[in-house]
């Protein structure tokens, strides 16, 4: 497969979970990251990560916004729930199979 083809494919597959997530505001990113041990926020870092790698900086906060399509404090204003203590003690049991973020501290 040609490499452009493919890095097109990829950014168009990485455009359309974005989107998908912004539809579903009712999914809750603890839901995320118990069941596939990831979220939104996992998104913004890896998408922070790659404007790194591309020398192209941008801050976590922007980043956020890209792929919340809207300010982090608003959407949690809007549709953040408070985490039940059961969806607490998922996150901890998951922990170890939370995403890893390389070049995000």
């Amino acid at each position: 497969m040609d490499d452009n083809i493919r890095i097109q494919a990829e950014a168009a597959a990485f455009r359309g979970l974005v989107e998908h997530l912004q539809k579903r505001s009712d999914v809750q990113n603890i839901d995320l990251m118990n069941l596939s041990g990831f979220c939104r926020n996992c998104l913004s870092k890896w998408y922070m990560a790659a404007m790194k790698d591309l020398d192209n900086e941008i801050d976590y906060d922007a980043a956020r916004k890209e792929i919340y399509g809207m300010d982090f404090n608003l959407w949690k204003e809007k549709y953040q729930k408070r985490a039940s203590d059961e969806q607490m003690d998922m996150f901890e049991k998951t922990k170890p199979q939370h995403a890893v973020i390389s070049g995000h501290k």
